[in-house]
Formats: C-alpha cells, structure tokens, sequence
C-alpha cells in the first residue's frame, strides 16, 4: 500500500511514505512525520506477558508443584475423599418398630442399602468430576487438566496445599450454588447492557465490558441491589456472565485461557451508596475465591476521583497478584490506554475505536490500520488515492488526543476540474472519538484528508480507508 503524505512547519514539505512489508521508507523528509506503519505489528505491553502453560516451559519448582497438585487431586477424587460426607440425618430411628429387634434389623438393611446405592452414585460422579469442561481426573489424560490446575496454583502461588484446599472449597462452593447448571437458567435480570463480550485484544484474549453507568437509575439500582435477596440475585447473574464469557476460552496449552475485562465506571453509583459497596466486596470475594486466573488484565475506564479512595478499602481484600494485574485510566486517558492492548479497529467506536455494531463497510474487509506520529507544531496530509470514477471512498481517522485542526477534500486529477470540500476546516476536541466519512467520486483524483497539530505536544495519528467500486 503507498500512501503519500505532505507535511508542513514553517514551509510546506512533501513527504512520500512508502510501506512495504511493514517498512518505512521516508523519500524526501522526516521533520514532521516521524514514521508510518501497519498498526497490526504495533508493540506489545511488556508487562502483558501471562505465564505458558506447557509443561516444558515451567520453572522446575513449577514443575514439580503442578506434579503433587495432580497426584492429590486423583487420590482425592478416586478415594472419594473431595467432598465432606455429610450425615443425613433424617433416617435415624428414634424408636424402635412393631416388631422389636427384628423390626429394626429390616429397617437398618433398608437404610445399608440405600446408603450403598447412593455412595455408589456419588462416587461415580466425582470421577466424572470437569470444571468448566475439563475433566478432573488426572489419569484421564484431558489436554486442559494442566492449564486448569496451574490458575489454583499461580493463585497461590504454587504452594500446593493451599491449592488443594482453594479447589476444593471452589468445587464445593459449585455444588452446593449448582453453577455447573447455572447457563440453564432464566434469571430474570434484564442487565444485557451492563455486562457484555466483544472483540479481542492484542493476544487474542476475549474482551469483556463491564458497565457500571447502568446502574446509575434508581429503579435499575433498587431492582437490582436494594434488598439482600436482590443482591443475590445478582451475585447469581455476575457468575451466570462469569460462566458464559469462560465458554469462549480455550483451556489448553497454548490456547487463550484468559479474559481482558473492561471496567467503565462513567456515572456509575458512588461509595455513598451502600449497597453497591456491598454487593461489589461479595463480587470480589466469589470472584477471586473461584475463578482464579481467568483475568489477564482489569482495566478500569472514565475513574472518577471517589475510586482511588474505595481502591484503599478493598485493597485488604484482593491479593497481590489480582492488584498488579489493574490499569486505572482517567476519562482523558480511555483511548490512550486501551489501544495498549487493544487493536483500534477492535475498541468500540464510543470508546474512540473503530468497531461499530453491524459495520457494513469494513465487515470482512482486511482494511489495514496505519499510523503516523505528528510532531508539534506540524500538519500531514493523508491521501487515498482514486484511480477510476465512480467508486466510494469511506475511511476511519483518529487522533488520540486531538485538540488539532481537521479537514477533507477531493482533488481531481484533472487540473481544470474544481477541488470538492468533503468537510470543511473544524477544530476538534480532546473528547472526540474516531471520525468516518464517505465519498463517491464522479472521476478520477484523490481524497485528502488534512491535519494540523498546532498544540505543544506530538500526536499519535490512526487511520484506515477502503475502496469499494461500484457495480455498472
């Protein structure tokens, strides 16, 4: 693809940027333009990096911890020994039956029976043991088994028995709430706007939105946290979501074992009300006491200034490793932070993105994304070229930060022919998010669109475009 830039300081220069294969040739100049490329190969997040999860690549005390973990954990399950037994009391006899002795010797062969029958039952179900599709049993030889046990370990930090005894209370906590079947259920709650999947990130992690701006109405609030029994009808709905967002996870090695969660916390509730502050310490603690390491990254969006005082309170609550695995972004900064981890054209458009709901015109369309940093005091110049007449242009544009000057023109190959305004000169804020427009040419020319960054500081310049010829 060539695309062929102009750039101005004090005197206009043109600068032809020529990439190829995800090169940079620069022909002329390089004052105000300092680079072009693919936004596809855009660097990675050092601090992103997960743990692998194939055996070869652990430490050997990894190695050797995952190794017990694994034994425990079959002779737990084939000796019947993962659950606490409890005694049913119900069939205790009180007092003794017409018939005596002989009377209770019949009732306690019913009870042996029965009891054997469903000890038998029971066993043969722990066997059968999975969470979250994995199959428990080591000796089993399920591919997830590994990557399954190593989020109990990292999230105790590979101390074996504190593993143990957090899977165990996990397997527990899912029996006794039936979360295995929890997918089946109609909960009732109309919250398909406050929790939602969509997209990926950099590495292919599922990208979850958690928008706490919903429950900024009183009925929604109330409905959903204005009694005990609503908040835990809640709890019940966050670990509905929790389980249907896992079912989009590849739990093997090599696979995407992890979630991206986004935290938007526009207009949501402050700490002023108490049962939010309720409801969310009971999230944090069901969250990170069963369902350990499916988070690669919480990032929490548009933080209002009460957050850093709450993030104080729970801060006791969360471990280390839950903390360090946070990115706080104040409202100026939303963009900014999630093109860190997420593709442009993968971030909403509200967000300052490129995706939007049922995008006709880039749906399916390898539309490579490129940028260009602009210096201060500088304007570029992006052409996209068309060659025949007749065909519509549309294209995506964003400058994180803004606050530059912006325009868009037609120019004709034909000198006699008269330059269109697509869009005429306009300022443009730091809030803005990205910019799309179209354009059908009745000949041949090239679409310009024009930035002038005339603020102190450099600006990250994205954008893309596609050609789309129109049927005769």
């Amino acid at each position: 693809m060539t695309a062929e830039t102009m750039a101005q300081e004090e005197t206009t220069q043109k600068v032809e940027v020529v990439v190829e294969e995800g090169k940079v040739v620069d022909v002329e100049a390089k004052e105000s333009v300092e680079e072009s490329k693919p936004l596809k190969t855009v660097e990675k997040c050092s601090s992103y990096k997960e743990e692998s999860n194939f055996l070869s690549d652990l430490k050997e005390f990894e190695k050797k911890a995952l190794i017990e973990f694994k034994s425990k954990v079959e002779e737990a399950i084939l000796g019947n020994t993962l659950f606490e037994k409890k005694v049913d009391e119900t069939n205790k006899v009180e007092a003794l039956p017409e018939g005596g002795e002989e009377g209770e010797k019949v009732v306690k062969e019913e009870e042996n029976v029965e009891g054997e029958n469903e000890k038998g039952v029971e066993e043969e179900e722990e066997k059968d043991l999975s969470l979250w599709g994995v199959s428990l049993l080591p000796s089993k030889g399920d591919e997830g088994i590994d990557v399954v046990l190593l989020k109990f370990l990292r999230a105790r930090d590979f101390k074996v028995s504190e593993a143990f005894e957090m899977l165990k209370k996990t397997l527990e906590w899912r029996k006794e709430m039936k979360i295995d079947s929890i997918l089946d259920e109609d909960l009732g709650l109309d919250l398909v706007d406050a929790a939602y999947m969509n997209g990926v990130d950099r590495e292919g992690h599922p990208v979850c939105y958690n928008i706490y701006g919903v429950f900024a109405g009183e009925e929604i609030y109330q409905k959903s946290f204005g009694s005990e029994e609503k908040r835990r009808e809640f709890l019940r709905w966050r670990c509905y979501v929790t389980e249907k967002w896992i079912q989009k996870l590849d739990l093997k090695p090599g696979g995407v074992s992890s979630l991206l969660q986004i935290n938007d916390l526009k207009n949501c509730p402050g700490p002023s009300k108490k049962e939010i502050r309720i409801a969310t310490n009971q999230t944090i603690s069901i969250l990170q006491d069963n369902y350990p390491e499916l988070v690669a990254k919480n990032i929490f969006i548009n933080v209002p200034f009460w957050y850093y005082a709450l993030n104080a309170l729970l801060s006791p609550f969360l471990t280390q490793r839950t903390k360090s695995k946070f990115v706080v972004s104040r409202p100026a900064k939303v963009t900014e932070t999630l093109i860190k981890y997420i593709p442009i054209e993968e971030i909403p458009v509200n967000y300052g993105g490129f995706k939007r709901e049922n995008d006709t015109e880039f749906f399916g369309q390898d539309a490579t994304v490129s940028e260009l940093v602009l210096k201060a005091g500088s304007t570029v110049t992006i052409e996209i070229p068309a060659l025949e007449a007749g065909n519509t242009l549309c294209w995506d544009i964003a400058v994180l930060g803004w606050e530059v000057s912006y325009k868009e023109e037609f120019v004709p190959n034909d000198e006699g022919s008269y330059t269109v305004i697509v869009s005429k000169v306009k300022k443009i804020g730091s809030q803005e998010g990205a910019i799309r427009n179209t354009f059908k040419n009745n000949e041949a020319g090239k679409v310009i669109l024009t930035v002038n960054n005339s603020s102190n500081k450099k600006r990250r310049v994205m954008y893309r475009y596609q050609i789309n010829k129109n049927s005769p």
